[in-house]
Parts: structure tokens; C-alpha cells; sequence
């Protein structure tokens, strides 16, 4: 058994689920069949992740969900889709430890979020789906889903989640939505960058990041037309999301999920008491 808890008979699951992402991709001419994935794993440091410490661990990635690590699940949902390589972005000892054995790429982390996946993507190659560890609930069929549904003309498409699809899949929760002119949406932490065209986003995100205490110099980024349609209500979530790519010189796709509980995610303390109450699982005593 190795850090993603998997059986020896995982190769027969890999190969069914080749064969679910093929079928899948028959929904939409010239769609992905194949693909490299990006976990994002890293942690900044000096700094105490607050749903790690409420679960008694030292990373997001350790916290255990029904005799499984995060880091375990988000693996073995990737693996059963039927990528051609994992990558693992991660910068922690215990983390590296728990990949003993695992059939992975170790990657080392950069400064950012956006240049540890501008790093990894040079190494892996394309097409690369990037998701992020605290994806507890991550599926197969929700990857090869989200490729299927990518517009083939995309160099970069993005899951998000309709804000009736997630209270649909779970009432309780409580998400930050983006709004737009044909509803409320939140993302789903599932990327793909589909060429090295995309990696004009990367460039975009680090500029973001770099920007994110001066939101200001953010907004003069995107422009006074782009910020007035958006908080008038005058964009599509399509039309938003092309405009963005467009800013980057790329064509960017938001591709919608069919499962509300794609947009949910472990970043705070009640978001690892609401999947655990999805999964049923009691949560420990202390």
C-alpha cells in the first residue's frame, strides 16, 4: 500500500477509468485524452495552516478523512482518472514522507502558488489539470468531466460550480461566490492549462499575487471597462472569463461542474467539519 492508500488493483482501475475518460470525451470533438496533473501541496512558510491545527496535524494534506490523509484521496482521485504523470508541488518534510513510494513527481515549491505551477508545468508538460491538496472530495469522474466539457479552442479553462448546484449538493455550506449576469458561481479549485500559451496566465496570476495588499493597482490592471460591466451585473460568466484570458492573451473557458460539491474545499476549520458531516464521519474527540 503506498501514500495513497491504494490496493495492488488499482492498474485495472486506471485502465476503467481510461476507458470513462474516452467515453467522455466523445461528448465534445477533439476534447483531451490524455494529461499530466499538478497537486499543489506546498505551504508558506511560518505560517500554521487553521483547518492542519484544528485536525492536531503539521499540513493541510496530513488531515485525515476516513482512514485517509487529504493528500491520499486527492492522489487516488487523480490516479483513477488515468493521468500520464502526477506531479506533487510540496515543500514540507512530512508531506515529502508521506510520497514515500508513492508513483509521483516530487516537485519543489516556488515562491508563489503561480511560479511553483509555471515551475512544475515546464517539467511535467501539457496538457496539466492543477488542483490543490485540501480537495477533499475530489472524483475521477469530475476531472475527466471537466476535460470532456473544455472547448477545444481553450488554452485555459477553469471549474466552477453554480451557486444552486452547490446548495443543492450541500445546503450547509457557506462559499464565496463570484456574481455575473446569468447567476452567482464559486470556483472549484481545478485548472487546466492545455498548452504553453497558457502559462500567460501564470504570468498574470504572479502580477495578482504580487498585487494582492494593493487591490487597487489590481483594479487598474483589469481596467475601468471591465470593473464597471462586472459590478453593474453586465457580464456573463463566459463573457468575464474570455475578458480575463483576453487581458493575458490567451482564450480562457469557464467550464461548468455538474457536481455542486466540486467548489467545496478544506480552507477553514468548518469546512473540515462540513466534509466530514458529507462523508458521515464523526468528527474525532479530543
Amino acid at each position: 500500500m503506498g501514500a495513497r492508500g491504494q490496493q495492488g488493483h488499482v492498474p485495472h482501475r486506471r485502465e476503467r477509468r481510461r476507458h470513462t475518460l474516452q467515453d467522455l470525451s466523445r461528448l465534445r470533438e477533439g476534447a483531451l485524452t490524455s494529461f499530466k496533473a499538478l497537486v499543489l501541496a506546498g505551504s508558506r512558510g511560518g505560517e500554521t495552516d487553521p483547518a492542519a491545527a484544528y485536525a492536531g496535524v503539521s499540513q493541510k494534506g496530513l488531515i485525515v478523512l476516513q482512514g485517509q490523509t487529504l493528500l491520499s484521496r486527492v492522489l487516488g482521485a487523480i490516479e483513477a482518472a488515468g493521468p500520464e504523470t502526477i506531479g506533487v508541488s510540496a515543500n514540507d518534510e512530512a508531506i515529502k514522507a508521506a510520497l514515500a513510494g508513492a508513483k509521483v513527481v516530487l516537485l519543489p515549491t516556488a515562491s508563489g502558488p503561480s511560479q511553483s505551477v509555471e515551475q512544475a508545468a515546464h517539467q511535467l508538460g501539457f496538457p496539466l489539470i492543477v488542483t490543490t491538496v485540501d480537495h477533499a472530495l475530489l472524483k475521477a469522474e469530475w476531472i475527466t468531466q471537466f476535460l470532456a466539457d473544455t472547448p477545444p479552442s481553450a488554452d485555459v479553462a477553469v471549474l466552477l460550480a453554480s451557486e444552486e448546484k452547490v446548495q443543492a449538493a450541500a445546503p450547509q455550506t457557506k462559499r464565496t461566490y463570484l456574481r455575473f449576469q446569468d447567476g452567482r458561481f464559486s470556483g472549484c479549485n481545478l485548472f487546466l492549462l492545455r498548452n504553453e500559451n497558457a502559462l500567460k496566465v501564470v504570468e498574470t496570476w504572479r502580477k495578482v499575487e504580487a498585487l494582492r495588499k494593493q487591490p487597487w493597482k489590481i483594479a487598474a490592471m483589469l481596467g475601468p471597462s471591465f470593473l464597471i460591466r462586472y459590478l453593474l451585473n453586465w457580464l456573463t460568466l463566459d463573457q468575464a472569463v474570455a475578458k480575463l484570458g483576453k487581458l493575458a492573451g490567451v482564450n480562457a473557458a469557464a467550464v461548468r461542474a455538474h457536481d455542486g460539491l466540486a467548489a467545496i474545499d478544506v480552507d477553514k476549520p468548518s469546512d473540515l467539519d462540513l466534509v466530514r458531516a458529507l462523508v458521515g464521519e464523526t468528527p474525532p474527540t479530543a
